[in-house]
């Protein structure tokens, strides 16, 4: 199908799949609302994480959280309690951030016009268009992974879909497609279309909707699109964390603010060093960290976790508090806790990992 037909048959295009999407949309806790504010809680969950796995969380936020007012309150513990699991932790500090900006500086009423909305902590240009086009029906166009997934294929752009340059572009193509009468419901019909037909791997195009204006589809190219430039290889660094007992307590630390996991509480931890025994880093990262002494080493387990650009091995190791007083070199806080009182912390999920194997 010519890129000239498919301008043409806009108009049959965009109605087609409303009322496919109409019909045949996923129910889902934060559809059919028009508050802004939970609106955006989902836009901001659904970043880079699957909608099945944030069902269950954005539940617990809206009960925890129910309003702008409740989450701007909040200690930041407790929000990135609320969050702990779900990932990109940056997500919740901005919002955080974002709540209260809009409390002192809206009279607690989200921004309905893009500019302002836009300038607020964490807000890109994604959340900005689908959060004013959902909640105030405003004219933008979403760009997220699966609506790029779409737009490649239905006009096979050779342009690779991971490569920052091509962002213009494939707004360009989204905004050209944009129903003006009706853009919350189409830019959700367009993730909708990427999410559960216009699948990355053996996408189901003989029941699409639109797979008639679809010029990969027609050529039966749609394994070809999208394009990606290759991935370098994801690095894998070897790290060990010291569980230290001082009685019945043991010693949390808790992350900067700023930056991965910012704001979790951890064990002390770090990196092996080159000609390091996993032993002798635990005990060197001990004492740099949090200027320790310690007794007993012990090897706990080795657990592995992902993240976004690398991976890690870590060995954990439990000791015995041996001397000195806590002076922090990194992380910002540090308490000492009973084993059972660590459910009051957010931990990162690594830590997650290994915490029935701890010695209660």
């Amino acid at each position: 199908m010519s890129k000239q037909l498919i301008s043409q048959s806009r108009e049959e295009f965009r109605e087609i799949l409303l009322t496919w999407f109409k019909k045949h949309k996923r129910e889902l806790p934060w559809r059919g609302i028009d508050d802004p504010y939970q609106i955006w809680v989902s836009e901001i969950m659904l970043q880079q994480t699957q909608v099945k796995k944030v069902v269950g969380y954005y539940e617990r936020f809206i009960d925890r959280f129910p309003d702008i007012y409740h989450l701007a309150e909040a200690n930041l513990q407790d929000v990135l309690k609320v969050w702990e699991g779900l990932g990109y932790y940056a997500r919740a500090r901005n919002f955080h951030k974002a709540a209260r900006i809009i409390v002192e500086d809206f009279n607690g009423v989200v921004p309905n016009e893009y500019k302002p909305f836009r300038k607020l902590p964490g807000v890109g240009d994604y959340t900005a268009a689908a959060v004013q086009s959902i909640a105030y029906n405003s004219t933008y166009a979403a760009v997220d992974g699966n609506i790029k997934r779409v737009l490649a294929r239905l006009f096979m752009m050779e342009t690779p879909i991971n490569d920052a340059k091509s962002a213009k572009l494939f707004q360009q193509k989204a905004d050209e497609l944009l129903d003006l009468d009706e853009p919350g419901a189409f830019n959700q019909a367009m993730m909708e279309l990427g999410a559960t037909v216009c699948r990355p791997q053996s996408p189901t195009c003989l029941v699409c909707p639109v797979n008639t204006f679809c010029q990969a589809f027609q050529a039966n190219r749609q394994d070809e699109f999208p394009r990606r430039l290759k991935k370098e290889k994801i690095p894998e660094h070897n790290m060990v964390a010291g569980v230290i007992y001082k009685g019945n307590e043991v010693l949390i630390v808790q992350r900067p603010l700023d930056g991965l996991l910012g704001g979790l509480w951890e064990f002390p931890n770090g990196r092996i060093a080159e000609g390091e025994t996993a032993e002798q880093a635990c005990i060197r990262n001990i004492t740099e960290s949090v200027n320790l002494s310690v007794t007993k080493m012990k090897y706990l387990t080795r657990v592995r976790h992902a993240f976004t650009h690398f991976k890690i091995v870590l060995d954990v190791f439990e000791c015995n508090y041996h001397s000195g007083e806590v002076k922090l070199n990194g992380p910002i806080q540090a308490d000492w806790v009973k084993l059972n009182a660590l459910q009051d912390y957010p931990l990162p999920r690594a830590t997650h990992k290994f915490l029935d194997k701890l010695i209660l």
